[in-house]
């Protein structure tokens, strides 16, 4: 599956694919991590380049300043209305420490657009791998 990444901000070393770049590395300066800016409400989507049905979402955190993710919602839809940031809560990240590694169940919602954001938070996100499962959906129109 390939997929097509964004951000609100990008910095540093953290552009938004380092995300999902199969790499779990939680030093950031390694160049493995994804890193915003300090802003308004930051996030991070990639495009799945089609919806699936989601099952869970596996997030590792940086190996430092962990507490920033706290908060942060996980988005799961097809519309990119705002960003993709108006569609359907997954979960709350409540607390994930530093270098931590936490999956979160998604109940099969389906989406497209996986985004990640701290809503009305003016803060950095970074984010160190993110990892989306699912299933492709059933064919609606099969060819007979």
């Amino acid at each position: 599956m390939s997929s097509i990444y964004k951000d609100s901000n990008w910095g540093f070393l953290g552009m938004a694919i380092n995300a999902i770049d199969g790499n779990p590395d939680t030093d950031y300066y390694h160049g493995s991590c994804f890193h915003t800016h300090t802003e308004m409400s930051p996030w991070w989507r990639v495009d799945l380049q089609r919806s699936y049905r989601i099952s869970h979402i596996t997030i590792t955190n940086r190996g430092a300043y962990g507490n920033r993710i706290n908060g942060a919602e996980i988005l799961v839809g097809d519309s990119l209305t705002n960003n993709g940031n108006n569609n359907a809560r997954c979960a709350v990240v409540t607390s994930l420490p530093d270098g931590g590694t936490k999956t979160y169940q998604c109940n099969n919602m389906v989406g497209r657009y996986v985004n990640i954001i701290l809503t009305g938070k003016t803060e950095c996100l970074h984010l160190c791998e993110v990892q989306v499962f699912g299933e492709n959906l059933p064919n609606e129109h099969p060819c007979f």
